[in-house]
């Protein structure tokens, strides 16, 4: 029986959705737990902001998984329904493409049909094969293998039969394409990789599942915004005893004889601990956490030339009257493809044509902004700072090129309701969110950095270390990033049990 004494402590370094599942998951299990953060509220990359009465979420906007989120409150012994309140959003989003023309994306297969049809009628029976097999992928990629850890190359062989029955080696525009002639539809379905930080021509095609996981369980929205969500976890490791401590910026995780003994705080404070869970950026992690350099397979050499995500140029605006034409969700393709997706990824160059996704949470949430006003952010994917574009300068004239493209497009003479407005560039990934080369999603998932390629769920270089987040196993997204907490039932014993294996 544990005392208050000998009850283990964990430290959470990041507050991000990762880090604080996986403080309500280890809470649950036993511990006590300490979450630190260096910026002023928690969330990570899914922070929430005020600005002249609106409410931005900076970072994601979309659920597909819902589940996830129920079974970590049911872990913790909650309903997850008694503290946040989600809505189903048909349609999903709208696309449209530089010619004018849409493509709206539904839950309703007859309708989802129906739009394949209009755009090509000999797509049809292509698209419901390619749907068949995302199912397929969902229940071998995510049900199967998405919660279990890849400590050991014996684990990934395992699973190598199972890669060959996916033909994980293609990438998810090649799979779509092999279903689907038309070039519109091979967009459609095909851009979902850009939603974790992977380029569709590259990322494996396990990454098709997401089309199944909007299908079958919907894409919704939490009614106060993602915030909503951080806020609520907070408050649930509040209620098991644990401590979210912000503007504490962890400057190093200690170490001794190999093995984590806490964190050492920039102000020099050291709060000591049993065990470390790093929710921060993997390669963040180990080129600047640990001292000593003593890491044996995530050098600083190998990190520096993996291949790592995207970054993201956001521009959050409120204005004085609601654009009731604009869905919620809407993505706006550029006149190339494939151009300018290697001039994202592979060329590292900020092209003159651009493809946006641009939120409008008003239109499902009026609490968001004051009456009569809409809430908006635009999203530009980007190079990430290996391109060496000077944002200091570059970001009032791309914001403007933006601002030129939502006007030619959707939202004609919009700038002149503009009420308040702030940009976000890969400089505060990097500097803020300390993303490694300001990338906003970690390691870009190519199938050589998934699963055992991936820094793993407990740490190769430092004994009681485990990682969590985009950088991690599984990976990045919503989805994603809470299952990477929950890779660490199996791989942090409960805390009576590892308080016995250490007395």
């Amino acid at each position: 029986m544990l005392t208050v004494n000998t009850i283990p402590h964990a430290i959470i370094v990041g507050a991000g959705l990762g880090g604080l599942a996986a403080a309500i998951r280890l809470g649950a299990r036993g511990y006590r737990v300490t979450v630190l953060d260096r910026l002023a509220v928690p969330g990570g990359r899914a922070t929430v902001f005020t600005q002249d009465g609106f409410t931005f979420d900076a970072g994601p906007t979309i659920i597909t998984a819902p589940f996830v989120l129920e079974e970590l409150w049911q872990f913790a012994g909650r309903n997850f329904s008694d503290d946040v309140k989600l809505k189903a959003l048909d349609p999903f989003y709208v696309i449209r493409f530089d010619d004018g023309d849409t493509f709206t994306n539904r839950i309703d297969p007859t309708l989802m049909r129906q739009e394949v049809a209009r755009i090509s009628p000999t797509d049809v029976a292509g698209y419901e094969n390619f749907m068949h097999e995302s199912e397929a992928i969902y229940k071998i990629g995510f049900e199967q293998l998405g919660h279990i850890p890849f400590q050991s190359i014996g684990s990934m062989a395992a699973i190598v039969p199972d890669l060959l029955k996916l033909k994980a080696w293609k990438s998810v525009h090649a799979h779509v394409a092999s279903h689907v002639r038309h070039p519109k539809l091979r967009m459609a379905l095909s851009f979902h990789p850009l939603f974790v930080g992977g380029n569709p021509f590259r990322a494996t095609c396990v990454y098709s599942m997401i089309a199944y996981l909007e299908r079958q369980f919907g894409v919704h929205c939490a009614i106060g915004g993602t915030g909503a969500i951080v806020q609520s976890m907070v408050k649930l490791i509040e209620s098991q005893g644990g401590s979210v401590l912000c503007n504490s910026d962890v400057a190093e995780i200690t170490t001794s004889q190999g093995r984590a003994t806490g964190a050492r705080l920039a102000s020099g404070e050291i709060i000591k601990s049993d065990i470390v869970v790093s929710n921060a950026c993997a390669a963040h992690t180990y080129t600047n956490l640990i001292a000593g350099g003593a890491q044996k397979r995530w050098t600083k050499r190998k990190l520096a030339r993996a291949r790592h995500s995207m970054s993201l140029f956001v521009w959050y605006f409120g204005t004085d009257k609601k654009f009731e034409t604009v869905p919620h969700h809407a993505i706006l393709m550029g006149p190339r493809y494939r151009g300018l997706i290697d001039d994202i990824f592979e060329n590292k160059s900020l092209a003159e044509d651009m493809s946006l996704y641009l939120h409008r949470p008003t239109a499902s949430d009026v609490t968001l902004a004051p009456a009569g006003c809409d809430c908006f952010y635009v999203l530009s994917p980007v190079p990430n700072q290996d391109s060496g574009i000077d944002w200091t300068n570059m970001a009032e004239p791309y914001r403007q090129r933006i601002a030129k493209r939502l006007d030619e497009t959707i939202m004609p003479g919009f700038e002149k309701h503009i009420l308040t407005q702030r940009v976000m560039t890969p400089l505060n990934f990097e500097h803020d969110l300390l993303s490694y080369k300001g990338a906003a999603f970690g390691l870009e998932p190519v199938l050589t950095q998934s699963a055992w390629f991936r820094p793993h769920n407990r740490s190769e270089e430092v004994e009681n270390l485990f990682l969590v987040g985009a950088s991690t196993h599984p990976g990045a997204g919503v989805p994603g990033v809470l299952s990477t907490a929950r890779v660490l039932d199996l791989v942090v014993p409960p805390a009576e049990a590892f308080a016995n294996a250490n007395s």
